[in-house]
């Protein structure tokens, strides 16, 4: 089984979601330093801003997400060590995600939205291979 299959069940969906959800609240949190408090920051004001808009997000694009992250996932089944194997490739996966907002972001006409964005995309890399194990927990959690 795949993530991409297992979005296909609304109820499994919203599971996702709402694990995603508190992933990223989670990771944002834990952010420390200068560079943290300006995105902890951030996320609090979009959050502010409009409530459901991380899980409204997610749901836009865990469909590519999972696109990009089950070829991985496959691979590190076949290891038998889906952690180890996201670790050592958590650069690769988190280029794969970035690979989709930022393609989100360029076709966006929204100028807060791309100003928000450019402001924090020379620390996405770090922050996203930062999470990659959340992802692979995420992965194993749903898929199997």
């Amino acid at each position: 089984m795949s993530l991409a299959a297992v979005l296909e069940d609304p109820d499994k969906a919203d599971a996702v979601v709402a694990d995603g959800v508190r992933i990223l609240d989670e990771e944002v949190a834990a952010k420390r330093g200068i560079a943290g408090v300006a995105l902890r920051a951030g996320y609090k004001a979009v959050k502010a801003i409009k409530p459901g808009v991380i899980a409204e997000i997610l749901v836009r694009l865990l469909p590519q997400f999972a696109e990009a992250t089950d070829p991985f996932y496959a691979k590190a089944k076949e290891t038998g060590d889906v952690h180890g194997y996201f670790a050592e490739h958590d650069g690769e996966i988190a280029d794969a995600l970035l690979e989709i907002t930022d393609a989100r972001v360029r076709r966006s006409t929204n100028r807060v939205i791309k100003r928000g964005y450019r402001s924090l995309r020379p620390q996405a890399r770090k922050h996203t291979r930062e999470s990659v194990p959340r992802v692979a927990e995420l992965i194993e959690k749903h898929v199997g």
